[in-house]
């Protein structure tokens, strides 16, 4: 076995071990574990069955960590992201009442769309032709979305008339159990604790059942929950894919996938000494995409939003993964997961709120790329940011950024800066808010 390993990973080349990807394998699965609670409850509400989404959720992941384990042999697992989930949910089915069904089948397309990049000379331009400064901005902005949707779902931001929005009633378990929650995986994070995100939801579900605020689960292992309510509809509604709205949305799922799956290669790639520091290129980067693209692709077909590479693999780097088989590992603990569904029960939007939010924290962190000495680079950064957030839409907050980037490059005298691509976005959102939004 291990001789079969070491040919398919080349372990001793990397200077690894069978023992270190498994622990780095552990130690990633633990860091990212939450999305398994999360996803279910975020494309729950966009009345999805719950379970089903589970179910997608891990077929998902399962397939995406072993693409990137076997065909790339990167340290990277996959699984469904976080932002897009937020996206999917809260502004394609509830705000521009988009069906589940015809929204997934936006994600197919976009996984499609995404491996014909992979797979043709045009990847590393289109990558390197959005500004780096709006790739930040959108990352953060992201953060910030989902922050507040933790926030707000928890109860601890309410609407209100006076205000738009006003701190939710205090007095409230559900509330305060949140709170807790928050307070508890902030310190965990905060002390480096391995899987602190995970953890921190694991003790907010057991005091909320200790105090009677969450009902306790019927079992705790159970069989794998059927995914035949979601399956395959991405395939059965492609044809209502019909409208210029739709297009957008495609857009911007294939947007957001790019920026995160190449955005995260490029960080754990460099955490692991993966990249060439003469000539900045990163060892298998071309595999890796093409896996975090059919990653996404097979996963629609399951019946979840897109699947992309998860920033929580730097904490198996850390420990020393090098290579594939740390994915692979990863890949084999969410099958075993899959038996425990009936756990998610206790996993409600109290429980999730610091996951959400700790998520955004980091998410935010990218703030700091951002030149904003620079105030043409600064304007559309903001508005990108500021955007998502105020009008609940991480479309429309990327449509406005996009569209303020080549207005400020020019008047500051730096149009020649401004790609082809940019200014052709520039056109289609404007037209997106003519006549669509």
């Amino acid at each position: 076995m291990s001789a079969i390993l070491e040919q398919l990973f080349h372990l001793r080349e990397n200077r690894t071990s069978i023992r270190r990807e498994f622990i780095g394998g552990l130690t990633t699965f633990l860091a990212m574990s939450y999305i398994l609670a999360v996803n279910p409850e975020l494309l729950g509400s966009a009345g999805m069955s719950k379970t089903a989404v589970f179910t997608a959720t891990v077929l998902a992941a399962i397939v995406g960590c072993l693409l990137m384990g076997l065909v790339a042999n990167f340290p990277v697992a996959l699984a469904p992201g976080m932002g897009l989930n937020a996206f999917f949910t809260y502004t394609v089915v509830q705000e521009w009442h988009i069906p589940w069904q015809t929204a997934l089948a936006g994600v197919f397309v976009a996984g499609i769309l995404f491996i014909l990049l992979t797979l043709s000379k045009l990847r590393d331009k289109l990558i390197n032709m959005i500004p780096s400064a709006l790739k930040y901005a959108v990352s953060a902005g992201i953060g910030l979305f989902i922050a507040f949707s933790g926030l707000q779902t928890s109860g601890i931001i309410v609407a209100s008339k006076s205000n738009a929005v006003a701190l939710g009633n205090l007095h409230n378990p559900t509330v305060l159990l949140a709170i807790f929650g928050i307070i508890v995986g902030v310190m965990l994070v905060t002390a480096n604790v391995t899987g602190g995100i995970f953890w921190g939801m694991f003790i907010t579900a057991v005091v909320g059942m200790i105090f009677g605020i969450i009902p306790l689960p019927t079992g705790i292992i159970s069989g794998v929950p059927s995914v035949q309510p979601i399956f395959g509809q991405a395939l059965t509604h492609i044809t209502d894919i019909n409208s210029f709205q739709m297009i957008i949305v495609i857009l911007t799922f294939f947007i957001i996938g790019l920026f995160d799956t190449s955005g995260t290669l490029v960080g754990v790639a460099t955490e692991a000494g993966m990249v060439n520091h003469e000539t900045g290129e990163v060892k298998g980067v071309g595999k890796a995409l093409f896996s975090g693209a059919l990653a996404t692709t097979i996963g629609a077909i399951f019946g979840t939003s897109p699947t992309t590479a998860y920033v929580e693999s730097t904490s198996g780097v850390a420990v020393g993964a090098r290579t594939g088989l740390s994915s692979v590992f990863v890949a084999i603990l969410f099958a075993v997961a899959a038996f425990f569904s009936p756990i998610l029960t206790v996993i409600t939007s109290a429980v999730t709120a610091s996951a959400l939010i700790i998520v955004g924290i980091l998410m935010l962190s990218n703030v700091q790329y951002i030149d904003w000495t620079k105030f043409e680079i600064a304007v559309p950064a903001f508005f990108t940011m500021i955007m998502m957030l105020l009008t609940y839409s991480i479309s429309e907050g990327l449509a406005v950024g996009f569209i303020f980037y080549p207005i400020t490059m020019s008047v500051k005298g730096r149009w020649r800066e401004v790609n082809a691509l940019m200014w052709v976005m520039m056109v289609v959102f404007i037209l997106y808010f003519a006549f669509v939004a």
